[in-house]
């Protein structure tokens, strides 16, 4: 009994002495020496309006993008084609209508918003038991990843760094061994 306190100050002692070796070993974090100013989207000045005509199931779920008239920017027409796959139109209580649906989005450029409206164009349809475009996506998504898990595929080889550059870079050369003197 009288052996392990010395010995446990002893251990603390060594556990609590700062190691100037690893503190040393650690280089400090740097700060940019320049801030990088990202520049902000650049934004329609114009009014948008995207349409979509969507089928619903029994769930609420998008099953499919029926028809649909976009704009003159892709990248406007992705997004909302993209939030009308993955849209669900319910009531406030939770219980949904099949049926054709359409979906309209509306691109104020006054003050950058996006706002999108839903009304039922016909009830019923044969998709009300579909799965919902979502979960198709997800599904396939997980089934590629599987697949792929299985079967990877090597890396590109990537071009060398002379290449990237177009200049001649330094090439690395081996470490000198040291021998200690006699």
């Amino acid at each position: 009994m009288t052996i392990v306190r010395p010995l446990a100050c002893i251990l603390a002692a060594i556990a609590a002495a700062p190691l100037p070796a690893f503190a040393a070993a650690t280089p400090a974090p740097n700060a940019s020496p320049h801030r990088i100013a990202i520049p902000p989207p650049t934004f329609p000045k114009e009014k948008l309006h995207a349409e979509y005509v969507v089928e619903v199931n029994k769930k609420g779920q998008v099953v499919k993008i029926k028809s649909g008239k976009g704009t003159k920017y892709g990248s406007f027409n992705a997004q909302t084609y993209g939030n009308a796959l993955q849209m669900w139109i319910r009531h406030p209580d939770g219980t949904a209508v099949v049926g054709l649906y359409r979906l309209t989005y509306d691109y104020n450029p006054s003050n950058h918003h996006v706002v999108r409206h839903f009304a039922l164009v016909s009830k019923g349809g044969s998709w009300a038991n579909s799965e919902g475009a979502a979960n198709v996506m997800m599904d396939t998504a997980k089934k590629e990843a599987a697949e792929a898990r299985k079967h990877p595929q090597p890396s590109p080889k990537l071009p060398g760094l002379n290449q990237i550059t177009g200049k001649k870079t330094a090439t690395p050369s081996p470490v000198p061994l040291f021998s200690p003197k006699p």
